[in-house]
């Protein structure tokens, strides 16, 4: 693992890295066990991952915890993930604080469940000062209802521009419009899709895919795709010599 992180450039460290824990369930039913026991053992990755953000300088980590369509799941496993939820953040607001981890919430906190939405927002309330990690947990998300939203709230504040609303316009009224775009977006579990997860936030993201499952996923896993994608070239539409180009004026000053 050590051998891992000394391999990382410090100066080319990801900002932000957004991640879908995939894989919770299947983790369980391969041991044949519920899958609330995937679920739990799923914390443990969180604080694995978190420590491994720590370790590389990483100041954002979004992770997708709960979307819309996962009500759609069966009562008594939305009702385990609910209480699962209460007693995570009661056990982990203390390590927060003392971290210095911020926490934050993207998703519709209006829907939620009385217990888990009071929960969520007395921890983001109790860590609003903590300024060296920024966690935001999407639960109750939907990228599309996200933009549903944003466009709606456009056209009641800002009818006179109707026709006419720019992509700024836009992301003032996103969920976190002051946390900057993923540069890294992590999906475990093996399957390779977005599930409607930060579709406007990641138009440029890098994708990373692996086939582990979340309870699995640790810091290794972590550094592998910090890795991965330091061997990438970020174009955003210009030419791989553009951007060579740029890099090294950028070097030579």
């Amino acid at each position: 693992m050590d051998s891992l992180l000394s391999r990382i450039n410090p100066n080319n460290i990801p900002r932000h890295i957004a991640i879908i824990m995939d894989g919770n369930g299947r983790w369980a039913k391969h041991r044949g066990l519920e899958r609330t026991h995937g679920h739990m053992k799923g914390v443990e990755a969180v604080r694995s991952v978190l420590r491994a953000a720590k370790n590389t300088g990483i100041k954002i980590l979004t992770l997708y915890t709960f979307s819309e369509e996962n009500w759609n799941r069966p009562e008594d496993e939305v009702k385990a993930l609910m209480n699962l939820l209460i007693k995570t953040i009661d056990e982990e607001k203390d390590n927060l604080k003392k971290d210095k981890v911020r926490l934050h919430i993207l998703g519709d906190m209006d829907t939620m469940p009385d217990k888990p939405g009071e929960a969520l927002r007395d921890i983001a309330g109790e860590t609003e000062q903590n300024d060296d990690t920024h966690l935001i947990l999407a639960i109750n998300y939907s990228g599309r209802s996200e933009l549903v939203h944003a466009l709606n709230t456009l056209s009641l504040t800002e009818p006179e521009k109707a026709g006419h609303y720019t992509e700024e316009d836009i992301h003032r009224h996103l969920g976190l419009p002051d946390m900057p775009e993923p540069d890294l977006l992590i999906r475990t579990g093996g399957e390779c899709r977005i599930s409607n997860f930060l579709l406007w936030q990641i138009a440029y993201t890098e994708l990373y895919f692996v086939d582990t499952y979340w309870p699995d996923f640790g810091e290794e896993d972590f550094y592998r795709a910090v890795l991965d994608y330091q061997s990438r070239q970020r174009r955003y539409g210009k030419t791989g010599e553009q951007v060579d180009k740029e890099v090294g004026r950028t070097n030579e000053d």
